[in-house]
């Protein structure tokens, strides 16, 4: 299988890293007969979406954690309304166009077309030998390309390297053997084994049913076997309720007589229970007429028992007020007694108001001059400390101009010992120059020393003027502090003078209100005094009283009429003749019920019998029938388990633990051998590779299994290749993987011409990383391989490659649309 030329149209990958919407890409022009291209460019330039869509399976492998097209959609990678993927690509001498449409307009949909070039060049749908026409769907797609390249995850495995591709070693036990059954060519024997296991399924679903029926049969028998038991002796059965059932109509019989009597007795006594009837009706009018004329007069009574608790409530609540207002009007006394307790120093306050206030200011009067002479008393200071340090400037002036004056008569004796001095050499010798500047500075230096001696003198004057001033005031700050306590006193004794002085309003409305209270507890005790019932009260009670008086007198005549109304119609009531007694009837009447009923029950359970005999003649029939069909099942099950051991065992040697296990067990030194010579051409005799299909458990038994050991030659130790470093498992990983796709060359016939890997170096130093290269070329040698396509982040690998894609030619991300590349910016090495 190799790549021709590829048009990528609406991809995410494309439009993000070159800022195109369609991307075509001629490998015939731009690779020509390189073996190793590189695919180059910046970081997310779409480098893994071009190497990724160069082969013609529907997924993209480094987007999907799968070797298949499984668990993968197109949608999520595409940015238009309608994306395409054109590959042309040859196989075999023949020329393949695999075009797939992916529509994300609302509706989402994709068509997968798969064509071949004919002799005239015309692209015509592929056709399998079964009759397969690729018709668009993508079932029928995937069906055509992996019967032309084989399964996807054998190419996946063997021949294309994408990013996050899971190593070998992390293969579990049956994938493994799955990918190896393909490469040996053992997929007859899966499906043998496919057809083996159908075969089981079908016979394990009729054993079930076979088993569900036997257990019914088994249900059923056990059902009527219980229900035969409990049926038991039903002859003996038949003979006791037929005596029974005489026994009951015996029974029935003589209650039913005994009734009639008993009725008969009842027509006899029906007269007499109509005059009892109409007594007794009377009696009962008459105790209805009393009670409610007893009821009148008892609400009447009630009536006049709650006018007079009436009455009882005002007398009390007209007492609880006027306790009431007296307890109030005492209450204010008290408060008013003491508010009146601070009368007299009050009164004091506004008398000695006036005379605080006048001393408070006085004594404020003091206060300010005592801050002014502080005042002062800093500004004397202040003063006297410049005069300070003015003094001791002009002292320092003064020693400086003394020093200088001194430093000029030096100067100046000089000119008296020159040698030069009167000679022709006197007006360049520069230090008679330097005695004669000398000598016309020293006026100006001696004037300086007068000023200052004069400047000292007046300082000196101002100096003592302050002292003086300063002693004057040096008590100022005591008598600064001393003036503001007394004026704090002072101010404070006015301000609390004042404030009892403030308050003298209060004091003469708490003695006007004071005296208003005086005169109303005077008025309620006095009122109090006469705090008895008043006529019109008094006269209320007694007539209350009289009406009661009445009222009872009225209940008891009433009581004595009625009382002997009733003795004279109980005196009638007894002379009649004792009532029939009804319960003998209702008696007999219960007897005859329940005499029919036994009869009754009796003739049902006489029936119920006959039915149990002819019940159990069935059962017996029923038992013996599912005898039979039981035994039947029994036979039909044990065949069945038969052919079903046989075929499971047929289904395990043709599974990945059976015959397809012993060809990889015979294939495994090959693959192993093709691996160590990758790793011996590239890598050095370091590393030599193992498969091992048989691996002990912790019981020390061998089960069947898959692990990849690698021997160290330099530290003479073995380890699993899931134990070594990161870059020695890349390393050994990609020979396996090489190794793999070799043997599937050599053995199977099935080359795909062109090998795939996306940054798998990435974990490799730089030195290993230019032996990965000789690898590659290694592999391409002896496998036969035409071309490998790989992206690198390693520049010096890249330009170890026959040919260089520069994705980064097309221009920054942030174009949309440019014109393609010259072929001369493709070509790298």
């Amino acid at each position: 299988m190799y790549p021709l030329s590829l048009t990528l149209k609406g991809f995410r990958g494309i439009r993000d890293g070159l800022g195109l919407d369609v991307l075509t890409l001629d490998l015939e022009r731009l690779a020509g007969d390189a073996e190793l291209v590189a695919l180059s460019g910046a970081n997310g330039r779409g480098k893994s979406t071009i190497l990724d869509n160069l082969q013609p399976f529907q997924t993209l492998p480094s987007r999907t954690s799968l070797a298949g097209p499984g668990g993968f959609s197109y949608y999520d990678h595409v940015v238009l309304p309608e994306s395409e993927k054109d590959l042309v690509w040859l196989h075999e001498g023949r020329r393949f166009r695999s075009q797939i449409v992916i529509r994300n307009n609302g509706r989402r949909a994709t068509d997968a077309f798969l064509f071949e070039a004919d002799a005239e060049g015309r692209w015509r749908p592929v056709v399998l030998p079964d009759g397969t026409l690729s018709d668009g769907k993508t079932g029928t797609y995937n069906r055509c390309v992996e019967h032309l390249l084989g399964s996807a995850e054998t190419f996946f495995t063997s021949a294309f390297s994408a990013q996050g591709k899971r190593q070998l070693s992390a293969y579990q036990n049956s994938e493994i053997k799955t990918l190896l059954a393909d490469l040996l060519g053992q997929e007859h024997i899966r499906n043998e084994g496919k057809k083996a296991a159908q075969v089981v399924d079908l016979l394990k679903a009729g054993l079930v049913a076979m088993r569900q029926q036997q257990a019914s049969l088994d249900e059923q028998l056990l059902r009527l076997q219980d229900e035969y038991q409990s049926l038991g002796d039903t002859g003996t059965r038949i003979a006791t309720q037929a005596r029974a059932r005489v026994e009951a109509l015996r029974v029935q019989e003589a209650a039913h007589t005994h009734l009639a009597r008993q009725q008969a007795v009842f027509e006899q006594a029906r007269g007499l229970e109509a005059r009892r009837t109409q007594l007794n009706g009377e009696r009962s009018a008459l105790i209805g007429t009393g009670k409610q004329v007893i009821e009148v007069i008892a609400d009447q009574a009630q009536a006049q028992r709650q006018r007079l608790v009436r009455l009882e409530q005002r007398i009390a609540h007209r007492k609880a007020q006027r306790s009431a207002q007296l307890q109030t009007l005492d209450r204010q006394r008290r408060q008013c007694d003491t508010v009146l307790l601070g009368e007299a120093a009050v009164r004091r306050a506004g008398r000695r108001l006036s005379l605080a206030e006048s001393v408070a200011a006085r004594r404020a009067e003091r206060l300010q001059s005592a801050r002014h002479q502080v005042q002062e008393l800093s500004r004397c200071t202040a003063a006297w400390e410049s005069a300070r340090q003015r003094l001791k400037a002009i002292e320092r002036e003064a020693g400086q101009a003394a020093l200088r004056a001194e430093d000029l008569a030096r100067r100046f004796g000089l000119a008296r010992e020159v040698p030069c001095a009167g000679t022709d050499l006197q007006g360049r010798c520069k230090l008679l120059g330097d005695a004669r500047e000398a000598q016309g500075l020293m006026p100006s230096a001696q004037g300086a020393i007068r000023r200052l001696s004069a400047d000292k003198a007046d300082v000196q004057r101002q100096l003592s003027e302050h002292e003086t001033q300063r002693r004057a005031l040096t008590q100022a700050p005591q008598v600064l502090a001393h003036a503001e306590r007394r004026e704090a006193i002072a101010r404070d004794r006015a301000t609390r003078n004042g404030r009892l002085a403030a308050r003298m309003g209060e004091i003469q409305q708490t003695l006007t209100r004071r005296n208003d209270i005086e005169r109303e507890l005077a008025a309620l005790t006095q009122a109090g005094s006469q705090d008895g019932e008043t006529d019109e009260e008094h006269a209320e009670r007694l007539d209350i009283r009289a009406t009661l008086k009445a009222l009872e007198a009225q209940h008891e005549q009433q009581a004595k009429h009625y009382r002997q109304g009733l003795d004279r119609l109980d005196e009638v009531l007894a002379a009649l003749p004792p009532a029939f007694d009804g319960r003998v009837l209702s008696e007999a009447e219960r007897t005859l019920a329940a005499a029919q009923a036994a009869f009754a029950e009796a003739e049902r359970a006489h029936l119920q019998a006959v039915r149990d005999a002819e019940r159990r003649t069935a059962l017996d029939r029923q038992l013996r029938d599912r005898k039979r069909e039981r035994a039947d099942a029994a036979a039909r099950i044990a065949q069945v388990e038969a052919q079903l051991g046989n075929w499971s065992l047929l289904v395990k040697c043709l599974g990945n633990d059976g015959l397809i296990a012993l060809a990889i067990d015979d294939a495994g030194p090959a693959l192993a051998g093709l691996a160590n010579d990758l790793l011996l051409a590239s890598y050095g005799p370091r590393f030599t590779v193992s498969l091992l299909t048989q691996v002990e458990n912790r019981k020390g038994e061998q089960r069947e299994g898959f692990v990849i050991e690698v021997h160290d030659g330099e530290s003479g130790q073995s380890k699993r290749v899931e134990q070594m470093s990161g870059g020695e498992r890349i390393w050994v990983n990609e020979c396996l993987v090489r190794a793999v796709a070799l043997y599937l060359s050599q053995n199977s016939g099935r080359c795909y011409g062109t090998l795939f890997s996306d940054e798998v170096d990435g974990a490799l130093d730089p030195a290993r990383k230019r032996m990965f290269m000789a690898m590659k070329r290694e592999v391409l040698r002896l496998g036969g391989y035409a071309r490998e396509i790989f992206i690198s982040q390693t520049p010096e690998l890249t330009s170890m490659a026959d040919a260089v894609i520069n994705l980064d030619a097309w221009g920054p991300p942030t174009m949309k649309a440019s014109a393609p590349p010259t072929e001369s910016e493709y070509q790298g090495a």
